[in-house]
């Protein structure tokens, strides 16, 4: 391995290095403010070591296994400030925890946000199905252990470990489904990277093995699981309900942004759903998913529910630029440049949602704050919190003046331009319904209720931590929305032509 290659793989080797101190110091130094520093410092490092990265990473090759361009930098920047965000926010959500009896010393979990981040790294840089299926499993095996994590604490609901425990079995029955996809598809084609199988596959013209046939359905059920894409979406309420709120986040915004751009890679690098049978499973699986993801949310009582069916919907929306790809009336770049807007602004409101939720939770209770009755009268004894989540809802309802809005307009523009009238209108449709489940819980929360809080207990002063991570937050929703210009400019370099 030349010098160039070794410079282009840094992020990937600080992010490995990260975890491997990360873990030296839970050993030695079991202190959580120490352990988050070293976090926090490790995930800046790795971010810094981008730009350095970036002299020689535009589309090298570093293995079989791994390109290094603009694609995989970008989207790594993106996840590495996600998890620097869960990082600052998890911080005092733990130190709720101490001084008790059960007093908690969540080093372990800060280990398992590197490797998971690592994991997810791995994937946006991946080139080749065996890349793809070892950031998969790094990033997954870290996750059934974050949705766990806090079974030991909270004694009086197993929540946490029913959610960990139902996310490890069917997570562990897609995977294999996924490789079983993968192998019928080198039985086919006898080749593992992206680019190969792209190659045979535009000479073939059409999908006529059964190998080849059925290899790509269960690659496909294997990536809608992972993106909990309907029919594959059972899992996604109960783990979003039972984990902790900060590994729920993690999932929700990393885990899936990460999928999600494993996936549009594959799709454009190899063509494969392009074919028509493909083309038209996405289809059904688009609508299914904006529809049914909406619908099922308006019957929730429980935030992170609601959450858990709004990302089953976008999810869908994201779905809709994908099969514009496959009518050819519309740049590549373009094509880009829309996912790459409407992740940013998925994961900033996804992370300011559920960001306010732990800074309202205390982790030693046997549930988070999550009920939509326990944001009654929110405004009235802490109108911030209520502002940042009001702002935050609007947004994933695709209001005005925010990012959401944008990024919707994205989409939509994208369906027209490829004449996708039938996903268009649904989600049309899909976004009018998700919008009056959103107002509901703003309406709870403007709601005059001058006794204590359904949870029992005022919220606690927000930590300047907190505080200012939130603010960071907002105040980009804002700008996002009002003056998107910079961050598109941004996105229009890192997917040139």
């Amino acid at each position: 391995m030349t010098a160039e290659q070794l410079q282009a793989l840094l992020p990937i080797i600080m992010m490995a290095s990260t975890s491997v101190i990360v873990m030296l110091v839970v050993a030695f130094i079991p202190r959580h403010s120490v352990i988050s520093s070293v976090t926090v410092l490790g995930f800046i490092l790795t971010f810094a070591s981008l730009s350095w990265t970036g002299e020689v990473g535009q589309g090298l090759q570093v293995t079989p296994l791994i390109v290094v361009d603009r694609f995989a930098l970008f989207y790594s920047a993106l996840l590495l400030l996600a998890s620097l965000v869960i990082t600052l926010l998890s911080f005092n959500y733990f130190t709720k925890g101490s001084g008790s009896e059960n007093q908690v010393e969540p080093g372990e979990f800060y280990i398992l946000l590197t490797t998971a981040t690592l994991g997810a790294m791995v994937l946006v840089s991946s080139n080749h199905f065996a890349s793809l299926f070892v950031g998969m499993e790094l990033l997954g095996i870290s996750l059934y252990v974050l949705v766990a994590y806090l079974s030991h604490y909270r004694q009086g609901r197993q929540g946490s470990l029913e959610a960990g425990l139902k996310y490890l079995v069917l997570s562990g029955v897609a995977s294999a489904i996924l490789l079983f996809g993968i192998a019928l598809l080198y039985a086919e084609f006898g080749v593992l990277g992206f680019g190969q199988l792209g190659a045979l596959w535009s000479n073939i013209g059409a999908l006529n093995g059964i190998y080849a046939m059925a290899g790509l359905g269960l690659l496909l059920a294997g990536i809608c699981f992972k993106l909990s894409l309907i029919p594959f979406h059972m899992w996604t309420p109960d783990v979003y309900e039972g984990a902790p709120v900060m590994a729920t986040a993690y999932i929700a915004t990393i885990s899936k942004g990460a999928v999600f751009v494993l996936f549009l890679r594959f799709f454009m690098v190899s063509g494969a759903f392009m074919q028509e049978m493909a083309n038209n499973l996405l289809i059904l699986i688009a609508i299914a998913s904006m529809l049914g993801g909406n619908l099922l949310a308006l019957m929730q009582s429980n935030v992170s529910r609601i959450l858990a069916y709004s990302s089953i919907a976008h999810m869908g929306y994201l779905l809709v630029v994908l099969l514009v790809a496959n009518t050819g009336n519309v740049p590549v770049s373009t094509i880009s440049e829309s996912v790459g807007f409407y992740l940013v602004a998925y994961i900033i409101t996804t992370l300011g949602a559920f960001g306010v939720m732990a800074v309202r939770s205390n982790m030693l209770d046997t549930r988070d704050t999550d009920q939509v009755a326990d944001y009654k009268g929110l405004f009235w004894h802490s109108p911030w919190l209520a502002s940042v989540l009001t702002g935050m809802l609007l947004s994933l309802a695709g209001m005005p003046l925010t990012a959401g809005f944008i990024a919707k307009f994205y989409i939509i523009t994208m369906g027209v331009e490829g004449l996708k009238w039938l996903l268009v209108s649904t989600l049309i449709i899909g976004s009018a319904i998700g919008l009056y489940y959103y107002i509901r819980i703003i309406i709870v929360m403007f709601m005059r209720h001058d006794e204590e809080p359904i949870t029992g207990k005022r919220d606690r002063a927000v930590s300047t931590i907190d505080g200012l991570v939130l603010a960071a937050l907002a105040g980009v929703l804002i700008w996002l929305g009002v003056y998107p210009g910079p961050m598109i400019g941004v996105i229009q370099a890192a997917f040139p032509g």
